[in-house]
């Protein structure tokens, strides 16, 4: 399958590891293999899935003469910290619109925000759509050129990154031999979900793509998701997309809140295979995954695609360094 061409800007410099879980599949105890894609080793700002996306907006951003980069997002985004990274990479000004407001001390993504450059705009109580548009308004006012991206860089041009990341991901597993049934991964803002779609239905994927959602339920999902994904195949010249079955039970006590399905992943991941998963998207994608298998819902080989987002821990520290995170999980002992 061969999909048109788009400029990029060189933030990938490669494809992402592919390979097994042996101890994990081991630990999990499910009769099913799991297999990692590893998109938190992009090579920019500790990696991510956003890399994908960026490669395509900054080339776009610079065929269009931008001087400064601008997207919003909560106060650990981490699309937010790997568009600083890009913008930093390419030459141009970054300007950040972060939900909240700031902490006496910043840490995790917060803090590479600051070491890439960025500034930092917090919108307190105030809509972050709206505080973004105010202040694209008072740059161009200020006779810069900024240009503007939404929420996870999600628009059909970022999305066209998945959907060349699930070619790359297609040729890993002919040359390793392995044919997924299931494929695992965190959807939120829609436009690594729209990518994936159109890229498994462009190859011909018979299994079933699960995305455990971080934030939203499954209906509210499908209305960012369907137009988006359109619109990405669109751009592709495709009139398909696979479907993905949405899962929306394992949302707990809301975005970014961490409890003991997130704490066990995390430390299932950490302790059998040396990789680390985040409190936010991945650790609650591993959580669903794991619940998935022992409930018997998932077929091997299962693929987890890890979209990154590690540097989000360093800002959990007294939730991960609780007494009983640590000490009441014989399960996961070595």
């Amino acid at each position: 399958m061969v999909f048109p061409t788009f400029p990029t800007f060189p933030l990938l410099l490669g494809p992402t590891p592919l390979h097994d879980l042996p101890r994990f599949s081991a630990w999990l105890n499910a009769g099913i293999e799991v297999w990692i894609k590893r998109d938190d080793l992009t090579p920019y700002a500790l990696g991510g899935n956003k890399l994908r996306k960026l490669t395509y907006l900054v080339a776009d951003a610079l065929d269009k003469g931008a001087t400064d980069l601008v997207t919003t997002g909560a106060a650990q985004s981490n699309h937010c910290r790997q568009t600083a990274a890009a913008a930093a990479r390419a030459g141009l000004g970054c300007h950040l619109v972060l939900r909240g407001r700031p902490e006496d001390r910043p840490g995790g993504n917060v803090l590479l925000d600051h070491l890439f450059g960025a500034t930092l705009h917090w919108a307190d109580a105030q809509d972050t759509t709206a505080a973004m548009a105010a202040l694209v308004a008072g740059l161009e006012a200020a006779g810069r050129r900024p240009y503007a991206i939404p929420l996870g860089g999600s628009t059909p041009l970022g999305a066209v990154g998945y959907a060349f990341a699930w070619l790359e991901l297609a040729e890993q597993a002919r040359a390793a031999g392995v044919t997924f049934a299931d494929v695992v991964f965190a959807p939120s803002s829609g436009g690594t979900q729209a990518g994936l779609a159109v890229g498994a239905a462009a190859t011909g994927f018979t299994g079933r793509l699960h995305g455990i959602s971080v934030d939203r339920s499954a209906a509210v999902l499908e209305t960012i998701t369907g137009p988006l994904t359109a619109a990405t195949a669109a751009l592709l010249g495709r009139a398909d997309a696979y479907p993905v079955v949405i899962h929306d039970a394992y949302l707990g006590a809301g975005y970014g809140v961490m409890a003991a399905a997130e704490r066990e992943a995390i430390l299932a991941l950490a302790r059998r295979e040396g990789i680390l998963a985040d409190p936010v998207y991945t650790g609650r994608a591993l959580a669903g995954l794991i619940d998935l298998a022992r409930r018997g819902e998932l077929r091997s080989p299962v693929l987890f695609w890890h979209t990154g987002g590690a540097p989000a821990l360093f800002a959990y520290e007294r939730e991960l360094l609780e007494g009983a995170f640590l000490s009441n999980v014989p399960a996961l002992e070595r």
